[in-house]
Protein backbone atom coordinates (compact mmCIF):
# COMPACT_ATOMS: atom_id res chain seq x y z
CA UNK A 1 0.00 0.00 0.00
CA UNK A 2 1.24 3.68 -1.12
CA UNK A 3 2.47 5.68 2.19
CA UNK A 4 0.04 8.41 1.18
CA UNK A 5 -2.91 5.76 1.43
CA UNK A 6 -1.65 4.66 4.78
CA UNK A 7 -1.25 8.49 6.08
CA UNK A 8 -5.05 8.90 5.40
CA UNK A 9 -6.04 5.67 6.82
CA UNK A 10 -4.67 6.79 9.98
CA UNK A 11 -6.32 10.45 9.53
CA UNK A 12 -9.46 8.43 9.20
CA UNK A 13 -8.99 6.10 11.72
CA UNK A 14 -7.79 9.24 14.40
CA UNK A 15 -11.06 11.44 13.27
CA UNK A 16 -13.10 8.23 14.55
CA UNK A 17 -11.63 8.11 17.76
CA UNK A 18 -12.81 11.94 18.45
CA UNK A 19 -10.25 12.76 21.39
CA UNK A 20 -7.16 11.64 22.11
CA UNK A 21 -4.34 12.10 24.26
CA UNK A 22 -1.04 10.90 22.79
CA UNK A 23 1.86 9.07 24.93
CA UNK A 24 4.40 12.25 23.87
CA UNK A 25 8.59 11.34 24.12
CA UNK A 26 9.13 13.85 20.92
CA UNK A 27 10.74 11.26 19.43
CA UNK A 28 10.32 10.44 14.98
CA UNK A 29 6.96 8.21 16.05
CA UNK A 30 5.22 9.99 18.48
CA UNK A 31 5.92 13.75 17.23
CA UNK A 32 4.55 12.34 13.61
CA UNK A 33 1.40 10.90 15.29
CA UNK A 34 0.63 14.08 17.47
CA UNK A 35 1.01 16.11 14.42
CA UNK A 36 -1.38 14.07 12.83
CA UNK A 37 -3.92 13.78 15.60
CA UNK A 38 -3.89 17.49 16.21
CA UNK A 39 -4.15 18.35 12.31
CA UNK A 40 -7.42 16.15 12.79
CA UNK A 41 -8.75 16.70 15.81
CA UNK A 42 -7.66 20.11 17.15
CA UNK A 43 -7.59 20.87 20.53
CA UNK A 44 -9.29 17.27 21.11
CA UNK A 45 -5.81 15.99 20.88
CA UNK A 46 -3.34 16.07 23.53
CA UNK A 47 0.26 15.83 24.51
CA UNK A 48 1.30 13.85 27.87
CA UNK A 49 5.09 13.57 28.22
CA UNK A 50 6.52 11.95 31.88
CA UNK A 51 9.19 12.89 33.48
CA UNK A 52 11.86 10.49 35.20
CA UNK A 53 15.42 10.20 35.35
CA UNK A 54 15.50 7.80 32.75
CA UNK A 55 13.90 10.57 30.42
CA UNK A 56 17.11 13.49 29.46
CA UNK A 57 15.95 16.75 29.91
CA UNK A 58 17.31 17.94 26.49
CA UNK A 59 14.25 15.16 25.18
CA UNK A 60 11.53 16.52 27.65
CA UNK A 61 13.21 20.11 26.92
CA UNK A 62 12.68 19.21 22.93
CA UNK A 63 8.95 17.53 23.41
CA UNK A 64 7.62 21.12 25.19
CA UNK A 65 9.05 22.97 22.25
CA UNK A 66 7.11 21.56 19.92
CA UNK A 67 4.03 21.63 21.52
CA UNK A 68 4.87 25.34 22.04
CA UNK A 69 4.81 25.85 18.81
CA UNK A 70 2.25 23.76 17.27
CA UNK A 71 0.33 25.34 19.71
CA UNK A 72 -0.89 21.67 21.52
CA UNK A 73 -1.65 21.65 25.00
CA UNK A 74 1.07 19.70 26.87
CA UNK A 75 1.02 17.94 29.92
CA UNK A 76 3.92 16.89 31.98
CA UNK A 77 3.34 14.18 34.51
CA UNK A 78 5.93 12.46 36.47
CA UNK A 79 6.13 9.07 36.65
CA UNK A 80 9.00 7.65 38.31
CA UNK A 81 9.86 4.24 37.30
CA UNK A 82 12.22 3.56 40.01
CA UNK A 83 9.24 3.76 42.66
CA UNK A 84 7.66 1.09 40.80
CA UNK A 85 7.87 -2.28 42.66
CA UNK A 86 10.63 -4.70 41.18
CA UNK A 87 11.26 -2.13 38.36
CA UNK A 88 14.90 -1.39 39.83
CA UNK A 89 15.89 -5.00 39.62
CA UNK A 90 15.64 -4.93 35.69
CA UNK A 91 13.73 -7.78 35.19
CA UNK A 92 13.02 -9.08 31.39
CA UNK A 93 9.28 -7.30 31.79
CA UNK A 94 10.84 -4.28 32.99
CA UNK A 95 9.26 -1.88 30.59
CA UNK A 96 5.52 -3.78 31.28
CA UNK A 97 5.68 -2.39 34.68
CA UNK A 98 7.10 0.76 33.46
CA UNK A 99 4.03 1.29 30.71
CA UNK A 100 1.30 0.13 33.19
CA UNK A 101 2.20 2.52 35.55
CA UNK A 102 2.24 5.52 32.47
CA UNK A 103 -0.75 4.36 30.82
CA UNK A 104 -2.20 4.13 33.97
CA UNK A 105 -1.24 8.10 34.64
CA UNK A 106 -2.08 8.83 31.08
CA UNK A 107 -6.09 7.35 31.20
CA UNK A 108 -6.04 9.54 34.15
CA UNK A 109 -5.06 12.51 32.94
CA UNK A 110 -7.02 11.94 29.87
CA UNK A 111 -10.54 11.29 31.77
CA UNK A 112 -9.93 14.51 33.87
CA UNK A 113 -10.52 16.25 30.63
CA UNK A 114 -12.75 14.72 28.97
CA UNK A 115 -10.17 12.35 26.74
CA UNK A 116 -12.13 9.07 25.46
CA UNK A 117 -8.72 7.79 23.92
CA UNK A 118 -5.48 6.97 24.82
CA UNK A 119 -2.43 6.22 21.79
CA UNK A 120 0.91 5.26 21.60
CA UNK A 121 3.35 5.28 18.57
CA UNK A 122 4.61 1.93 18.19
CA UNK A 123 5.24 1.33 14.44
CA UNK A 124 5.03 -1.86 12.20
CA UNK A 125 8.97 -2.61 13.17
CA UNK A 126 8.04 -2.62 16.59
CA UNK A 127 6.52 -6.03 16.14
CA UNK A 128 9.69 -7.71 15.53
CA UNK A 129 11.61 -7.37 18.64
CA UNK A 130 10.91 -8.32 22.29
CA UNK A 131 8.47 -5.34 23.36
CA UNK A 132 6.97 -6.62 26.67
CA UNK A 133 5.19 -2.91 26.97
CA UNK A 134 3.14 -3.74 24.40
CA UNK A 135 1.48 -6.00 26.31
CA UNK A 136 0.26 -3.32 28.82
CA UNK A 137 -0.85 -1.02 25.33
CA UNK A 138 -3.14 -4.05 25.18
CA UNK A 139 -4.54 -4.69 29.03
CA UNK A 140 -4.57 -0.78 28.88
CA UNK A 141 -7.22 -0.26 25.56
CA UNK A 142 -4.33 2.01 24.79
CA UNK A 143 -4.57 2.71 20.58
CA UNK A 144 -1.61 2.32 18.59
CA UNK A 145 -2.76 4.34 15.30
CA UNK A 146 0.39 3.88 13.61
CA UNK A 147 0.43 0.42 13.81
CA UNK A 148 -3.25 0.46 12.93
CA UNK A 149 -2.15 2.37 9.57
CA UNK A 150 0.23 -0.67 9.23
CA UNK A 151 3.24 2.44 9.16
CA UNK A 152 6.61 1.41 9.14
CA UNK A 153 9.75 3.57 11.04
CA UNK A 154 11.15 4.75 6.92
CA UNK A 155 7.78 5.44 5.84
CA UNK A 156 7.23 7.72 9.03
CA UNK A 157 10.39 9.53 8.29
CA UNK A 158 9.22 10.15 4.69
CA UNK A 159 5.97 10.75 5.45
CA UNK A 160 7.56 13.48 8.36
CA UNK A 161 9.56 15.24 6.28
CA UNK A 162 6.61 15.91 3.88
CA UNK A 163 5.48 17.17 6.65
CA UNK A 164 8.43 19.23 7.41
CA UNK A 165 8.36 18.02 11.15
CA UNK A 166 11.91 18.46 12.73
CA UNK A 167 11.62 15.04 13.72
CA UNK A 168 12.17 13.20 10.31
CA UNK A 169 16.24 12.51 10.85
CA UNK A 170 16.27 12.64 14.30
CA UNK A 171 18.21 9.78 16.13
CA UNK A 172 16.20 6.91 17.69
CA UNK A 173 15.56 7.22 21.38
CA UNK A 174 14.57 4.67 23.92
CA UNK A 175 14.84 5.26 27.82
CA UNK A 176 18.02 5.13 29.38
CA UNK A 177 16.46 2.46 31.33
CA UNK A 178 17.16 0.28 28.72
CA UNK A 179 20.91 0.20 28.98
CA UNK A 180 21.55 -2.04 31.56
CA UNK A 181 21.41 -5.79 31.30
CA UNK A 182 18.80 -7.32 32.68
CA UNK A 183 19.20 -8.31 36.17
CA UNK A 184 21.17 -5.57 36.88
CA UNK A 185 20.45 -3.26 39.44
CA UNK A 186 18.97 0.50 37.61
CA UNK A 187 19.63 3.13 40.13
CA UNK A 188 19.37 7.09 39.69
CA UNK A 189 22.79 7.34 39.90
CA UNK A 190 24.05 5.04 37.09
CA UNK A 191 21.06 6.58 35.03
CA UNK A 192 22.92 9.97 35.11
CA UNK A 193 26.03 7.94 34.68
CA UNK A 194 24.60 7.08 30.75
CA UNK A 195 22.70 10.11 30.66
CA UNK A 196 25.65 12.28 30.79
CA UNK A 197 28.01 9.89 28.74
CA UNK A 198 25.42 9.61 25.83
CA UNK A 199 25.82 13.86 25.85
CA UNK A 200 29.77 13.46 25.61
CA UNK A 201 29.57 11.95 22.96
CA UNK A 202 26.41 13.81 21.31
CA UNK A 203 28.51 16.81 22.04
CA UNK A 204 31.26 15.17 19.74
CA UNK A 205 29.19 15.24 16.82
CA UNK A 206 27.62 11.77 17.11
CA UNK A 207 23.79 11.30 16.18
CA UNK A 208 22.98 8.06 16.79
CA UNK A 209 24.17 6.85 19.93
CA UNK A 210 23.81 3.99 22.96
CA UNK A 211 26.14 3.54 26.17
CA UNK A 212 25.16 0.38 27.66
CA UNK A 213 26.26 -0.08 31.10
CA UNK A 214 28.13 -2.94 32.27
CA UNK A 215 29.12 -2.61 36.07
CA UNK A 216 32.05 -0.38 35.71
CA UNK A 217 32.22 -0.56 31.91
CA UNK A 218 30.78 1.64 29.18
CA UNK A 219 29.93 0.17 25.70
CA UNK A 220 29.63 2.03 23.09
CA UNK A 221 27.05 1.58 20.19
CA UNK A 222 27.34 3.82 17.20
CA UNK A 223 26.40 3.98 13.48
CA UNK A 224 29.11 4.23 10.35
CA UNK A 225 29.55 7.73 10.66
CA UNK A 226 30.09 7.85 14.75
CA UNK A 227 32.80 4.90 13.74
CA UNK A 228 34.47 7.36 11.89
CA UNK A 229 34.94 9.74 14.33
CA UNK A 230 36.46 7.86 16.90
CA UNK A 231 38.98 6.53 14.82
CA UNK A 232 40.78 9.75 15.70
CA UNK A 233 43.37 8.63 18.49
CA UNK A 234 43.42 12.18 20.22
CA UNK A 235 39.52 12.01 20.28
CA UNK A 236 39.27 8.61 21.86
CA UNK A 237 41.81 9.66 24.91
CA UNK A 238 39.65 12.71 24.85
CA UNK A 239 36.42 10.61 25.30
CA UNK A 240 38.24 8.11 27.79
CA UNK A 241 38.88 11.02 29.97
CA UNK A 242 35.78 12.40 30.26
CA UNK A 243 34.09 8.57 30.36
CA UNK A 244 36.22 7.96 33.49
CA UNK A 245 35.28 11.03 34.96
CA UNK A 246 31.93 10.24 35.28
CA UNK A 247 32.80 7.33 37.31
CA UNK A 248 33.18 4.67 34.04
CA UNK A 249 36.97 2.43 34.54
CA UNK A 250 36.83 0.83 31.31
CA UNK A 251 35.38 1.97 28.12
CA UNK A 252 34.91 -0.02 24.52
CA UNK A 253 33.34 0.37 21.25
CA UNK A 254 30.46 -2.27 19.92
CA UNK A 255 32.13 -3.96 16.84
CA UNK A 256 28.71 -4.54 15.54
CA UNK A 257 27.41 -0.74 16.21
CA UNK A 258 24.08 0.38 17.09
CA UNK A 259 20.99 -1.81 16.80
CA UNK A 260 18.21 -1.56 18.56
CA UNK A 261 17.27 -4.12 21.26
CA UNK A 262 20.83 -4.82 21.54
CA UNK A 263 20.38 -6.23 25.48
CA UNK A 264 17.72 -8.79 24.48
CA UNK A 265 20.04 -10.78 22.38
CA UNK A 266 21.06 -12.99 25.34
CA UNK A 267 17.68 -13.53 25.96
CA UNK A 268 16.15 -17.03 24.34
CA UNK A 269 13.00 -18.50 24.57
CA UNK A 270 10.67 -15.34 24.37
Amino acid sequence: MDIHQKHENLKQYLSELESVAVAFSGGVDSTFLLKTAHDILGDRAIAVTARSCSFPERELREAAAFCGKENIEHVVCDSEELEIDGFSKNPVNRCYLCKNELFSKIWGIARERGIANVAEGSNMDDNGDYRPGLIAVQEQGVKSPLRRAELAKAEIRALSRELGLPTWDKQSFACLSSRFPYGEEITAERLIMVDQAEQVLLDLGLRQVRVRHHGDSARIETDEDGFSRLTDRKTRETLYRQFREIGFAYVSLDLLGYRTGSMNETLSGL
